[in-house]
């Protein structure tokens, strides 16, 4: 029997995820890797580890399948996007890669707008406007602060690219995740060369651009040694995890939208056509499928503030959770669940990492508003939970504003885990939404899109037909979403209030 193995690479971890041809999902298995923050507002990891916890994961995932290294018919990659891997002509990695959370570029953003003539006409060439998390402002940094290293470099790869050549040897990428960089032609679907040399930038510097269900490589022998595969796998090219996402969600076609909370959070909707807020608060890329796009947003904290919870504030019950073999975020929403919606007038603001959508805003910061003597962890946890939702709506309301159609949203990522997040989701968005037959998000999309690649299925939209399956559906509150519109205007006019004192704080 012929298998499919997807690999995503994240911010915390790397997934590896085996399937049948048919869809089956036989095994996961995660390693973990490390993050640094050097500074406030810098956010980096070393690709090294990127690749350990690949090898970590794939090895244990077929050890869990038991299955042969013969059966492995095609690989798909899915990655974190936007982050910054600089090489040298030898494959080297010459510093830290720059993450998408990153928000150290704010000057080398307005210079990026000033060559492009204006935010506007930024946003008309590709499709955003530039932001700190994007992969161009961290180029131009990395020309700046570290000139010796960037005369060095013959290659910039985004994270799962870097994987691609670990694997291959061969320098890849695809169009969902060029279209994180601001140096990509969103609408016609290829790199922006004229606007690269606008920057001075080399297009060498960037690899060729597939779209995301073509083969591009073979897994060479070197790196089915290090991942105990067989070599000449076709690799795919992928896609980043937000449209990876949506592919393993069946978020393949007009209507459909997805609301992922992971670490960060991501309102995502499919687009036959290039739609794009004039105004950049959501940004416009090439979906995986072929021709067709994708309109979303992007807030930086979400499950991330949740784990930040955890690490900071439940460290006690975090260890016991692990003595008892108990998913330690489970017993925190279990105390949430004592708390009535709105938590008593607590409001938490996720801005733990600056924000993206809607706010663009790198001085934002996380605190929360309205503590009282009555006020106990089980409602600090809620209105977590209610905060980050907030934000999620924030993203949503700006799509209905721009006529996107939502008809059906579904849910994934840690945010869909939990009956009372995701029944918090349903009522703040004052919408219907849904659950499938999976919840393993981009690694199954990776997967999707190595089928394809493999023809085992002659395009995504009949692939995710055949095996994604809506499983539960929940309706919303209309009581619970009358009471959450108010509080999210409040939330809302929190932060309106704060903003200039945040920017305050940043220059204490």
């Amino acid at each position: 029997m012929a298998h499919l193995l997807g690999i995503d690479i994240g911010t915390s971890s790397t997934k590896s995820l085996i399937s049948t041809t048919d869809g089956n999902i036989l095994a996961t298995a995660t390693a973990t890797h490390p993050i640094s923050m050097p500074r406030p507002g810098f956010s980096e990891q070393n690709p090294h580890d990127w690749w350990n916890s690949t090898c970590q994961s794939v090895r244990s995932v077929m050890h869990k399948a038991s299955i042969s290294p013969e059966s492995i018919l095609a690989i798909g990659l899915s990655g974190q996007m936007h982050g910054s891997v600089f090489l040298n002509k030898n494959h080297e990695v010459l510093h830290p890669a720059i993450l998408w959370n990153d928000q150290r570029t704010v000057t080398e953003c307005d210079m990026i707008e000033s060559i492009a003539g204006s935010k506007k006409k930024l946003i008309q060439a590709v499709g955003n406007p530039a932001l700190p998390g994007f992969t161009a402002p961290k180029i131009l940094w990395f020309r700046k602060h570290k000139p010796d290293l960037f005369e060095q470099t013959a290659k910039i790869l985004l994270p799962k690219d870097y994987i691609r050549l670990r694997m291959t040897g061969t320098y890849a990428t695809e169009v969902s995740d060029a279209s994180g960089t601001l140096l990509f032609d969103v609408n016609n679907r290829k790199w922006d060369h004229a606007f690269m040399r606008k920057l001075h930038l080399d297009p060498s510097l960037f690899p060729d651009c597939a779209e995301s269900h073509v083969v591009t490589a073979e897994l060479s022998d070197t790196g089915a040694k290090e991942l105990g595969l067989q070599s000449g796998i076709s690799v795919v090219g992928g896609a980043a995890d937000n449209a990876a996402a949506a592919v393993g969600n069946g978020v393949v076609q007009h209507g459909h939208l997805c609301s992922s909370i992971g670490t960060s959070g991501v309102m995502y909707a499919h687009s036959e056509v290039p739609e794009v807020d004039p105004h950049g608060r959501v940004h416009t890329m090439c979906s995986a499928v072929d021709g067709e796009w994708c309109i979303f947003g992007c807030m930086l904290s979400a499950g991330g503030a949740f784990q930040w919870f955890r690490n900071q504030l439940a460290t006690f019950e975090f260890e016991q959770s692990k003595t008892l073999n108990q998913s330690i975020y489970t017993l925190l929403i279990e105390e949430a669940c004592k708390i009535q919606p709105g938590s008593e007038g607590l409001f938490f603001l996720p801005y733990l990492a600056g924000e993206r959508c809607p706010h663009m805003d790198p001085d934002a910061r996380g605190c929360w508003i309205g503590l009282t003597q009555r006020h106990t962890r089980a409602h600090m946890i809620r209105s977590l939970l209610e905060g980050v939702t907030f934000g999620m709506n924030d993203m949503l309301q700006i799509l209905r504003n721009m006529d996107i159609s939502t008809e059906i949203i579904r849910l994934t990522g840690g945010g869909a885990k939990s009956n009372l997040w995701r029944q918090i989701q349903a009522d703040i968005y004052n919408s219907p939404v849904t659950t499938i037959n999976t919840s393993e998000g981009p690694a199954y999309g990776a997967v999707i899109l190595a089928g394809v690649g493999a023809d085992i299925w002659p395009d995504i939209q009949t692939a995710c037909k055949a095996i994604v399956i809506e499983k539960e559906k929940l309706n919303p509150s209309s009581d619970r979403s009358v009471l959450y519109a108010r509080y999210h205007n409040q939330y809302t006019k929190l932060y309106q209030a704060l903003s200039s004192q945040f920017r305050s704080i940043e220059k204490i």
